[in-house]
């Protein structure tokens, strides 16, 4: 920059210098027509080059040193000029409605989401996020979420009704056909106690004592007494014995009577278990005693520990970013830019926080402007505006110069002529 505007101002001068000469070399071919109009047009162009000199001189300077009223304007203007400029760029320029005007032109969420999926493919910020949830996950202070938990799982406990659980047990008891396995359970296990001799020989003395013990009058007493001298514990025992085993092989068939009733039976209070207000009421007292004596914490706090521990062993892996949280955020982006309406949302979200970005701080440009400026001298900042538009001013004194050669030659042939 400074060398072009060393050549400008080199051409301005020569400009003016062969003017300058051109003017005394011709005084003496004043008698001659070419002499008369080369004299003219140089004498012009002298003139011309002189007062252009002058003029681009004194917007930034005393021409020659000399404090000629209305000269170097722009060091004494130098408030007006920046005001001015400020104002420009403020109102016309740069107004509030031309900035919000382009950045509504901007797909800013686009831009941000394929800027996000470029920079994720680095590894300074692989490394980065890896390090971020490794450190997160380590500093975890899982300790202080046991009695949270524990707080919270004993009051989704309690707030259980008992009913449901315990309605879902019986369909589940009657869909499975348990009841009829239980109730088979039981029978098969009467049995095996009653075969037993030692069982024969309790029911014996159950019975002799039974009959033995019965209070009657009359002819029953007479028929008891003389029964109970006919038997004794051992036949009573087969007898009872020998009776208990036959009902169970009877009523272990599944077209037995006694056993669709027994069962029926049993099906039925399953399926109204869970309507009893009382039954229920005490379940649920049972339920909230047994929830309240629970101490949680401790396992709680231990499973959470043994989790953090899984939990970092998979984040130290090598291949754990690229494995389990790019395809998390990669998928997200992805159904992002596939949703309209939530592409807009945020876009609209967007472009409303920096319109206010805007109105708050539009009287910043300015500022920004007046506070570079006035940390410039006068001498640095005409040395600037020089060096940016030096050249066409110095264009303006060449341009100066040979027109005034022109235009003298007209006037001088013009004299001639008239």
């Amino acid at each position: 920059m400074a060398k072009k505007q060393g050549k400008s101002r080199y051409l301005a001068g020569t400009s003016l210098a062969v003017m300058g000469a051109g003017f005394l070399l011709t005084i003496p071919l004043q008698d001659s027509l070419w002499g008369r109009l080369l004299q003219g047009g140089f004498e012009a162009g002298l003139v011309g080059g002189l007062a252009d000199w002058f003029a681009v001189t004194a917007l930034f300077r005393h021409p020659l040193g000399l404090p000629i009223p209305h000269t170097a304007l722009l060091p004494k203007n130098r408030d007006k000029v920046t005001n001015s400029l400020i104002r420009m760029l403020e109102q016309e320029w740069l107004t509030k409605d031309s900035i919000q005007e382009k950045i509504n032109q901007i797909q800013f969420t686009e831009k941000l989401l394929d800027m996000i999926t470029r920079e994720m493919q680095s590894e300074h910020i692989k490394n980065g996020l890896h390090s971020i949830i490794r450190e997160s996950v380590q500093n975890a202070k899982i300790e202080k979420l046991a009695p949270f938990l524990e707080k919270e799982l004993k009051s989704y406990l309690s707030s259980i009704d008992s009913a449901k659980p315990l309605k879902a047990l019986t369909d589940g008891i009657r869909a499975n056909q348990y009841d009829e396995a239980l109730f088979d359970h039981i029978l098969a296990e009467t049995g095996k106690w009653a075969a037993k001799a030692e069982t024969k020989q309790t029911l014996g003395k159950m019975g002799k004592q039974l009959i033995e013990t019965t209070e009657a009058d009359g002819l029953l007493k007479f028929a008891i007494q003389s029964f109970s001298q006919l038997v004794n514990e051992e036949k009573i025992g087969q007898m009872v014995q020998t009776f208990i085993l036959n009902r169970i092989i009877n009523v272990s068939k599944p077209d037995n009577k006694s056993r669709q009733m027994i069962l029926q039976r049993i099906r039925t209070e399953l399926e109204e278990l869970h309507e009893r207000e009382h039954l229920m009421n005490d379940i649920n007292e049972w339920k909230n005693r047994l929830v309240n004596q629970l101490e949680l914490e401790g396992q709680i706090h231990s499973i959470l520990f043994q989790t953090k521990g899984r939990i970092l062993d998979l984040v130290n892996q090598d291949d754990f970013i690229d494995t389990h949280v790019y395809p998390v955020i990669f998928r997200f982006i992805a159904g992002l830019k596939e949703d309209d309406s939530k592409m807009k949302a945020i876009e609209s979200w967007i472009h409303k926080q920096v319109a206010g970005a805007i109105e708050r701080n539009h009287s910043k440009i300015g500022t920004l402007v007046k506070e570079n400026l006035d940390k410039l001298d006068t001498d640095t900042l005409i040395d600037m505006m020089e060096n940016h538009i030096g050249k066409d001013l110095q264009w303006i004194r060449v341009n100066g110069a040979v027109c005034g050669f022109i235009i003298g030659i007209f006037l001088s042939l013009f004299k001639l002529i008239i």
